[in-house]
Protein backbone atom coordinates (compact mmCIF):
# COMPACT_ATOMS: atom_id res chain seq x y z
CA UNK A 1 0.00 0.00 0.00
CA UNK A 2 1.52 3.82 -0.87
CA UNK A 3 2.04 5.38 2.15
CA UNK A 4 1.12 8.52 1.10
CA UNK A 5 -1.83 9.04 -1.97
CA UNK A 6 -2.08 12.00 -3.19
CA UNK A 7 -5.66 13.95 -4.41
CA UNK A 8 -6.74 16.95 -6.19
CA UNK A 9 -10.17 17.92 -5.91
CA UNK A 10 -11.27 20.21 -8.79
CA UNK A 11 -14.39 22.14 -7.75
CA UNK A 12 -15.91 23.50 -11.12
CA UNK A 13 -18.82 25.51 -12.50
CA UNK A 14 -20.85 23.24 -15.38
CA UNK A 15 -21.94 24.67 -18.11
CA UNK A 16 -25.48 22.97 -18.82
CA UNK A 17 -25.46 20.40 -20.69
CA UNK A 18 -23.18 20.92 -22.89
CA UNK A 19 -20.47 18.23 -22.62
CA UNK A 20 -17.82 19.33 -25.13
CA UNK A 21 -17.51 22.89 -23.23
CA UNK A 22 -17.27 20.93 -19.95
CA UNK A 23 -14.67 18.49 -21.25
CA UNK A 24 -12.85 21.50 -22.86
CA UNK A 25 -12.69 23.46 -19.30
CA UNK A 26 -11.61 20.25 -17.36
CA UNK A 27 -8.86 19.45 -20.05
CA UNK A 28 -7.64 23.17 -19.83
CA UNK A 29 -8.20 22.66 -15.33
CA UNK A 30 -6.18 19.28 -15.15
CA UNK A 31 -3.38 20.56 -17.45
CA UNK A 32 -2.82 23.03 -14.71
CA UNK A 33 -2.26 20.61 -11.73
CA UNK A 34 1.70 20.88 -11.42
CA UNK A 35 1.88 19.00 -7.73
CA UNK A 36 2.69 15.01 -7.68
CA UNK A 37 -0.61 13.71 -8.09
CA UNK A 38 -2.13 10.25 -7.80
CA UNK A 39 -6.19 10.81 -7.81
CA UNK A 40 -7.90 13.82 -9.59
CA UNK A 41 -11.51 13.80 -8.83
CA UNK A 42 -14.84 15.59 -10.50
CA UNK A 43 -18.16 16.08 -9.70
CA UNK A 44 -21.15 14.76 -10.30
CA UNK A 45 -22.34 14.38 -14.11
CA UNK A 46 -19.37 16.30 -14.70
CA UNK A 47 -19.93 16.74 -18.47
CA UNK A 48 -23.59 17.94 -17.90
CA UNK A 49 -24.83 19.31 -14.60
CA UNK A 50 -27.41 17.29 -12.43
CA UNK A 51 -30.03 16.90 -15.30
CA UNK A 52 -33.15 14.71 -16.08
CA UNK A 53 -32.94 15.11 -19.43
CA UNK A 54 -31.41 11.89 -19.73
CA UNK A 55 -32.20 10.85 -23.53
CA UNK A 56 -30.72 14.09 -24.81
CA UNK A 57 -27.01 13.58 -23.00
CA UNK A 58 -26.34 10.31 -22.57
CA UNK A 59 -23.50 8.31 -23.76
CA UNK A 60 -22.45 5.04 -24.10
CA UNK A 61 -19.47 2.92 -22.46
CA UNK A 62 -17.86 3.93 -25.59
CA UNK A 63 -18.51 7.65 -26.23
CA UNK A 64 -16.30 10.88 -25.92
CA UNK A 65 -16.35 11.30 -22.40
CA UNK A 66 -15.05 7.67 -22.11
CA UNK A 67 -12.33 8.44 -24.73
CA UNK A 68 -11.39 11.65 -23.09
CA UNK A 69 -11.31 10.06 -19.52
CA UNK A 70 -9.11 7.59 -20.96
CA UNK A 71 -6.35 10.02 -22.61
CA UNK A 72 -6.27 12.51 -19.43
CA UNK A 73 -5.76 9.63 -17.06
CA UNK A 74 -2.88 8.31 -19.45
CA UNK A 75 -2.11 11.61 -20.13
CA UNK A 76 -1.01 12.84 -16.47
CA UNK A 77 -0.46 9.18 -14.96
CA UNK A 78 -3.45 9.48 -12.26
CA UNK A 79 -6.34 8.17 -11.74
CA UNK A 80 -9.70 10.60 -12.77
CA UNK A 81 -12.65 9.87 -11.45
CA UNK A 82 -16.95 11.71 -11.53
CA UNK A 83 -20.14 10.64 -12.79
CA UNK A 84 -21.92 10.81 -15.91
CA UNK A 85 -24.93 9.91 -17.70
CA UNK A 86 -24.88 7.04 -19.04
CA UNK A 87 -27.51 5.08 -21.92
CA UNK A 88 -27.21 1.13 -21.60
CA UNK A 89 -30.03 -1.68 -22.82
CA UNK A 90 -32.07 1.50 -22.84
CA UNK A 91 -31.30 2.43 -19.03
CA UNK A 92 -29.89 5.58 -18.29
CA UNK A 93 -27.94 5.36 -15.05
CA UNK A 94 -25.68 8.32 -13.07
CA UNK A 95 -22.65 6.56 -13.28
CA UNK A 96 -19.29 7.25 -11.96
CA UNK A 97 -16.08 6.31 -13.78
CA UNK A 98 -13.13 5.73 -12.32
CA UNK A 99 -10.33 5.55 -14.80
CA UNK A 100 -6.98 4.12 -14.30
CA UNK A 101 -3.80 5.64 -15.81
CA UNK A 102 -3.62 2.56 -18.08
CA UNK A 103 -7.12 3.25 -19.68
CA UNK A 104 -8.59 0.20 -17.04
CA UNK A 105 -12.05 1.52 -15.79
CA UNK A 106 -14.32 0.54 -12.82
CA UNK A 107 -17.81 1.58 -12.53
CA UNK A 108 -20.41 2.43 -9.98
CA UNK A 109 -24.05 3.36 -10.36
CA UNK A 110 -25.69 5.73 -7.92
CA UNK A 111 -27.66 3.75 -5.73
CA UNK A 112 -29.81 6.62 -3.76
CA UNK A 113 -31.76 8.21 -6.34
CA UNK A 114 -32.97 11.70 -5.77
CA UNK A 115 -36.49 11.41 -5.28
CA UNK A 116 -37.09 15.27 -5.09
CA UNK A 117 -36.07 15.98 -8.78
CA UNK A 118 -37.52 12.90 -9.50
CA UNK A 119 -34.45 11.04 -10.47
CA UNK A 120 -36.04 7.32 -9.59
CA UNK A 121 -38.36 7.96 -12.89
CA UNK A 122 -35.09 8.25 -15.21
CA UNK A 123 -32.39 6.82 -14.11
CA UNK A 124 -32.22 3.26 -13.43
CA UNK A 125 -30.36 2.74 -9.81
CA UNK A 126 -27.72 0.60 -9.38
CA UNK A 127 -27.59 -2.61 -6.86
CA UNK A 128 -23.93 -3.29 -6.48
CA UNK A 129 -21.23 -1.99 -3.40
CA UNK A 130 -17.97 -0.91 -5.47
CA UNK A 131 -14.73 -0.72 -3.80
CA UNK A 132 -12.39 0.08 -6.09
CA UNK A 133 -8.31 -1.01 -5.30
CA UNK A 134 -5.27 1.56 -6.41
CA UNK A 135 -2.28 1.35 -5.06
CA UNK A 136 -3.01 -0.61 -2.25
CA UNK A 137 -5.73 2.13 -1.18
CA UNK A 138 -9.28 0.53 -0.77
CA UNK A 139 -11.72 3.10 -1.81
CA UNK A 140 -15.51 3.11 -1.77
CA UNK A 141 -16.89 5.30 -4.58
CA UNK A 142 -20.49 6.63 -3.67
CA UNK A 143 -22.66 9.71 -5.34
CA UNK A 144 -24.06 13.00 -4.05
CA UNK A 145 -27.54 11.73 -2.49
CA UNK A 146 -25.96 8.40 -1.08
CA UNK A 147 -24.46 10.73 1.34
CA UNK A 148 -27.64 10.54 3.44
CA UNK A 149 -28.18 6.89 3.89
CA UNK A 150 -25.43 5.87 5.99
CA UNK A 151 -26.24 2.04 5.71
CA UNK A 152 -25.30 2.17 2.22
CA UNK A 153 -21.80 3.81 3.47
CA UNK A 154 -21.01 1.33 6.41
CA UNK A 155 -17.63 0.23 6.38
CA UNK A 156 -18.37 -3.67 6.62
CA UNK A 157 -15.43 -4.20 4.21
CA UNK A 158 -12.67 -2.60 5.14
CA UNK A 159 -12.37 0.19 2.82
CA UNK A 160 -9.76 2.97 3.33
CA UNK A 161 -11.54 5.72 1.44
CA UNK A 162 -15.16 7.01 1.29
CA UNK A 163 -15.74 9.37 -1.76
CA UNK A 164 -18.38 10.84 -2.99
CA UNK A 165 -18.76 13.11 -6.69
CA UNK A 166 -21.85 15.87 -6.14
CA UNK A 167 -24.31 18.29 -7.40
CA UNK A 168 -25.14 19.49 -3.96
CA UNK A 169 -27.15 22.93 -3.56
CA UNK A 170 -26.21 25.56 -1.37
CA UNK A 171 -29.79 25.98 0.11
CA UNK A 172 -28.93 22.65 1.56
CA UNK A 173 -24.96 22.98 2.39
CA UNK A 174 -25.09 22.27 6.09
CA UNK A 175 -26.06 18.93 5.78
CA UNK A 176 -23.77 18.42 3.16
CA UNK A 177 -20.83 19.35 5.52
CA UNK A 178 -22.09 17.75 8.46
CA UNK A 179 -22.72 14.40 6.68
CA UNK A 180 -19.25 14.17 5.21
CA UNK A 181 -17.38 14.40 8.68
CA UNK A 182 -20.07 11.92 10.04
CA UNK A 183 -18.89 9.66 7.58
CA UNK A 184 -15.63 9.51 8.18
CA UNK A 185 -15.95 9.08 11.85
CA UNK A 186 -18.44 6.43 11.93
CA UNK A 187 -16.69 4.75 9.37
CA UNK A 188 -13.05 5.38 10.72
CA UNK A 189 -12.00 6.52 7.33
CA UNK A 190 -10.76 9.22 5.08
CA UNK A 191 -14.11 10.82 3.58
CA UNK A 192 -13.73 12.93 0.38
CA UNK A 193 -16.60 14.67 -0.99
CA UNK A 194 -16.37 16.92 -4.31
CA UNK A 195 -19.17 18.88 -5.40
CA UNK A 196 -19.57 21.96 -7.91
CA UNK A 197 -20.02 25.54 -7.80
CA UNK A 198 -22.40 27.87 -10.05
CA UNK A 199 -25.88 28.10 -11.03
CA UNK A 200 -27.80 24.84 -13.80
CA UNK A 201 -29.66 25.10 -16.18
CA UNK A 202 -32.77 24.86 -13.48
CA UNK A 203 -31.84 27.88 -11.79
CA UNK A 204 -30.50 25.95 -8.92
CA UNK A 205 -26.92 26.99 -6.88
CA UNK A 206 -24.06 24.91 -5.81
CA UNK A 207 -21.04 26.85 -3.84
CA UNK A 208 -18.88 23.95 -3.64
CA UNK A 209 -17.68 23.06 -0.05
CA UNK A 210 -15.24 20.45 -1.51
CA UNK A 211 -13.91 18.50 1.63
CA UNK A 212 -11.63 15.82 3.28
CA UNK A 213 -11.89 14.68 6.43
CA UNK A 214 -9.58 12.24 8.42
CA UNK A 215 -10.46 9.18 10.63
CA UNK A 216 -11.56 11.02 13.61
CA UNK A 217 -13.30 13.76 11.31
CA UNK A 218 -10.81 16.35 10.94
CA UNK A 219 -11.13 18.89 8.01
CA UNK A 220 -7.43 18.24 5.89
CA UNK A 221 -8.04 20.84 3.92
CA UNK A 222 -8.18 24.71 5.14
CA UNK A 223 -11.39 24.81 7.96
CA UNK A 224 -12.90 27.73 5.79
CA UNK A 225 -15.36 26.04 3.18
CA UNK A 226 -13.94 26.80 -0.80
CA UNK A 227 -16.76 28.29 -2.43
CA UNK A 228 -15.03 29.50 -5.74
CA UNK A 229 -13.73 27.93 -8.77
CA UNK A 230 -10.57 25.88 -7.27
CA UNK A 231 -8.24 23.03 -7.36
CA UNK A 232 -7.52 21.71 -3.69
CA UNK A 233 -5.26 19.88 -2.84
CA UNK A 234 -4.78 17.34 -0.46
CA UNK A 235 -2.17 14.13 1.11
CA UNK A 236 -3.82 10.78 2.47
CA UNK A 237 -1.46 8.81 5.10
CA UNK A 238 -1.83 5.36 5.22
CA UNK A 239 -0.43 5.26 8.69
CA UNK A 240 -3.16 7.55 9.77
CA UNK A 241 -5.75 4.83 9.03
CA UNK A 242 -3.39 1.81 10.61
CA UNK A 243 -2.76 3.71 13.64
CA UNK A 244 -6.24 5.00 14.32
CA UNK A 245 -7.85 1.99 13.94
CA UNK A 246 -5.34 0.11 16.19
CA UNK A 247 -5.54 2.73 18.86
CA UNK A 248 -9.61 3.05 18.85
CA UNK A 249 -10.94 0.01 17.47
CA UNK A 250 -14.49 1.04 17.12
CA UNK A 251 -15.44 -0.61 14.16
CA UNK A 252 -14.61 -4.00 15.79
CA UNK A 253 -17.94 -3.48 17.40
CA UNK A 254 -20.04 -2.97 14.53
CA UNK A 255 -23.31 -4.63 13.76
CA UNK A 256 -23.06 -7.63 11.37
CA UNK A 257 -24.43 -7.51 8.39
CA UNK A 258 -23.90 -7.67 4.38
CA UNK A 259 -24.88 -4.49 1.99
CA UNK A 260 -26.07 -5.79 -1.21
Amino acid sequence: MKENLKIALVQSHLAWENAVQNRSMFTKKIRTISEDTDLIILPEMFTTGFTMNAAEVAESMEGDTLCWMKEMARETNCAIVGSIVVREENKYFNRLIFMFPNGVYETYDKHQLFTLAKEQEVYTAGQKEVIVEYKGWKIKTLICYDLRFPVWARNTSGYDVLLYVASWPKRRIGAWDTLLRARAIENMCYCIGVNRIGLDGMGYEYNGHSAIYDVLGKSILQDTPIEKDSILYATLEASNVKTTREALPFLADRDDFKLL
